[in-house]
């Protein structure tokens, strides 16, 4: 069977939007299965509200959060998030492909280390070179 575009498991977008929230965890990992059993935290749920009003056209910018935990659920797709890495905001899409994974997954907290050449001191030699 082909893949075709937005779906997740075999189900098309309409389908997941359709679905209530135990359905749509029984296809998710056990991870996210047990996060959704567990229930959403307050920090999810006040998120859940502010996406609904994002949806709704009532939020001119877009939703920030800090909430890395939360699952992306197929009513959060076509929305634009920013999500806190520990530093700074990430603009996110979200998109069909996104769907049951963490929001956190999507704004790394690590850079990758992008050395310079070394500075003064750093070698016995180093001292020797002009300061400009």
């Amino acid at each position: 069977m082909a893949k075709h575009e937005g779906a997740f498991k075999g189900r098309t977008l309409e389908e997941l939007q359709a679905m209530n929230m135990n359905q749509l965890a029984a296809l998710l990992p056990s991870r996210q299965r047990r996060s959704f059993k567990h229930g959403f935290t307050p920090a999810q749920k006040k998120l859940l509200a502010r996406l609904e009003l994002a949806r709704a056209g009532k939020l001119k910018k877009p939703v920030k959060t800090h909430c890395r935990d939360m699952i992306v659920l197929p009513s959060m797709i076509n929305l634009l998030l920013q999500i806190y890495n520990g530093k700074e905001y990430t603009s996110i899409q979200i998109t069909s492909e996104m769907v049951g994974h963490y929001l956190g997954e999507f704004a790394l907290t690590r850079k990758k280390v992008a050395h310079s050449a070394p500075g003064i001191g750093a070698t016995k030699s180093s001292s020797a070179l002009s300061v400009k």
